[in-house]
């Protein structure tokens, strides 16, 4: 700045103002410090522009496990959110870990961050880490900024197939003690009626007991009557599509199968895969605007005598999902139709 000042002969303070917007500065002096700016190559300091401020304008991003196709989905959602407000993102990875995960809230509060996107693994709460945190897990999640209504998703598919003569269900979550997972298959339960019946199998749980690669038992569940399989991740619905043509099981004339998250393969899948999409732009717009004001505005609430942190709270606390019909869901199948003879396809 010194140097566009000493060319221009104008002060270091005239041409910060004029650079930053500040101050009062005809426009045809802005006009020409900024084009000496761009002839000299200036470029703003973050870390001057830090010192000044008390701020770094940098966001940190905590994920559940980026090896997971939707994790990415919502970083580049988040990125692009805090970018159109002027603010860069650091992305960390619990890697599935608990401990991994406040290890990495721990680093990005070192490396100055304004404040944290916290996407929880295992429903884990985030106390005061000494900046603004929004918490992006589901509605029933307390401390929960905005999320999916992962509920109403859930909802919204087991109508689907109840409309399409479906009664008795098999329901496949993976992990018992995720708050999203929970709410996706309470959501289901909730629509089913009474006319119905459901079966929920925890795949964390079977694998567990039988190990990694074990057969999830498909064959015997249609056997005994179900005709619809509802899991809670495109990733295990696609699993279920393997193991149901595998053995012959032809997908939706003899059993439909829905997904969740609506992930990059879903539609492209034989059958294409009827699965439950998340707004994940609105999402990151809201938790960041959120952030990004408690940053600005400061406010903080005092707990025994000293400033506390909390989670922030955006204009809408949950965003609708939407149903996406595709050719994996179709009419339930007539109770005397044969069983397949489990030829491998």
């Amino acid at each position: 700045m010194s140097m566009i000042a000493d060319a221009l002969g104008v002060s270091s303070a005239t041409v910060s103002n004029a650079l930053s917007g500040k101050g009062r500065v005809s426009t045809d002096l802005v006009d020409k410090i900024r084009k000496k700016a761009d002839e000299l190559g200036y470029v703003p300091s973050n870390a001057g522009r830090a010192l000044r401020t008390g701020r770094s304008n940098v966001l940190g991003l905590v994920l559940p496990d980026i090896s997971n196709p939707l994790f990415p989905q919502i970083a580049q959602a988040m990125e692009a959110a805090a970018s159109n407000v002027g603010y860069g993102v650091l992305i960390a990875d619990s890697r599935g870990k608990v401990t991994t995960q406040t290890q990495a809230i721990s680093r990005l509060i070192e490396r100055g961050v304004d404040g944290l996107v916290v996407i929880p693994r295992r429903g884990t709460r985030i106390g005061d880490v000494g900046c603004p945190v929004a918490m992006v897990d589901t509605p029933s999640t307390p401390g929960n900024t905005v999320s999916a209504d992962h509920w109403e998703g859930g909802a919204k598919v087991a109508r689907h197939l109840v409309d399409l003569g479906h009664k008795n269900f098999l329901l496949i979550g993976h992990d018992p003690a995720s708050n999203v997972q929970n709410d996706r298959i309470g959501g289901m339960k909730s629509a089913l009626g009474r006319n119905t019946r459901h079966t929920t199998v925890w795949l964390e749980t079977l694998m567990y007991e039988r190990g990694e690669r074990a057969s999830l038992g498909l064959i015997d569940h249609v056997k005994n009557g179900v005709t619809a399989i509802a899991a809670v991740s495109d990733l295990h619905a696609l699993r279920v599509l393997t193991e149901l043509q595998t053995a012959g099981i032809k997908v939706p004339q003899q059993v439909s199968v829905t997904g969740f998250d609506d992930l990059i393969f879903s539609p492209v899948v034989t059958p294409s895969l009827t699965t439950v999409h998340m707004d994940m732009a609105r999402i990151a717009e809201l938790a960041i605007a959120a952030l990004v004001r408690e940053i600005e505005q400061g406010k903080s609430t005092v707990q025994n005598g000293k400033a506390a942190k909390q989670t922030v709270t955006a204009d809408t606390s949950k965003v609708s999902m939407e149903l996406m019909v595709r050719a994996s869901s179709g009419p339930a199948a007539s109770p005397d139709a044969p069983f397949p003879t489990g030829e491998t396809l």
